[in-house]
């Protein structure tokens, strides 16, 4: 249900940014013929940076939908406007389109190829105080292995499960595997993960392996 409503978000959102571009292009005095209009592209670029941002801070497929719902909405209606200034044979306003065309997809970029920082950091620095208190609320486990939650768990229908734990690490063993970002097989963990990522002391996320998981037995000996 919320990754429903996330994606009715997504597309109004989406729709009403088109319509602001839309707008912005619409002034057809004298004036903003002649001129180059920056404010209005930087508008549109921070509004879409945030809405990408606030995706990967509330939904796991953020990825999905920003790459199907709201990016192609964005790039179809700048497009269309590009088209449209140039058959009427303005410059300035092509310019226009063609910079908030260009700044929208780096920024899209940037956000894209560090959203796996991003979305991370910005969930712990919400609400880390929230996910500590369940973590500890646990009593301390007698195998050897570290205290954990699921934290985050993608996959459709069952297929191509990728979940990553939140990890209790007292005495920041998994420091080095952090520092390292290479996959392999450390203590407190139940089997050899893809990677660790150092959130603050003592406290990492582990992802996983394709359809393994904490707790069962599977390819990679999880028990």
């Amino acid at each position: 249900m919320v990754d429903a409503a996330i994606i009715v978000v997504t597309i109004m959102t989406s729709i009403a940014l088109s319509a602001f571009v839309v707008f912005c292009s619409r002034n057809d005095s004298v004036e903003s013929k002649s001129r180059f209009d920056g404010v209005s592209a930087s508008c549109i670029v921070l509004g879409a940076s945030v809405v990408f941002v606030s995706l990967m801070v509330y939904s796991a497929y953020a990825e999905f939908l920003y790459l199907f719902f709201f990016a192609p909405i964005i790039l179809l209606t700048c497009l269309a406007l590009l088209v449209a200034a140039a058959i009427r044979k303005r410059p300035r306003k092509c310019l226009s389109v063609l910079f908030t065309l260009v700044a929208f997809l780096g920024a899209s970029w940037v956000l894209w190829t560090n959203r796996g920082t991003i979305r991370p950091s910005i969930r712990w620095l919400l609400w880390s105080h929230r996910f500590k208190a369940e973590v500890l609320a646990q009593p301390a486990p007698t195998d050897g292995e570290l205290r954990h939650m699921e934290w985050e768990a993608t996959g459709f229908a069952g297929v191509a499960n990728i979940t990553v734990y939140l990890v209790f690490d007292p005495t920041d063993s998994l420091a080095v595997a952090a520092k390292n970002h290479s996959p392999g097989k450390f203590n407190g963990l139940p089997c050899e993960v893809v990677s660790v990522r150092r959130l603050e002391s003592q406290w990492y996320s582990v992802l996983f392996y394709t359809d393994e998981a904490w707790g069962q037995r599977n390819a990679l000996n999880c028990e």
